[in-house]
């Protein structure tokens, strides 16, 4: 998948806001509003989630009690 580069306005607020959530999450400000935009075109139908990563953490045998 290529990544296009794209000017974007944005109220200073929102783009205050969606910096905090980022901070939050640990991601950067750009992968925070594709993350957003992309979660809001699946919710609303206009793209198919193909693959879902699930990471499960599981105590190992040699783990120490």
């Amino acid at each position: 998948m290529s990544k296009k580069a794209f000017p974007l306005r944005i109220q200073s607020d929102v783009l205050a806001a969606m910096q905090r959530w980022a901070d939050d999450d640990l991601r950067s400000l750009n992968a925070q509003i594709e993350y957003v935009l992309r979660d809001a075109l699946v919710k609303q139908g206009r793209v198919k989630l193909v693959q879902k990563v699930v990471t499960e953490v599981v105590p190992s045998d040699q783990e120490k009690t």
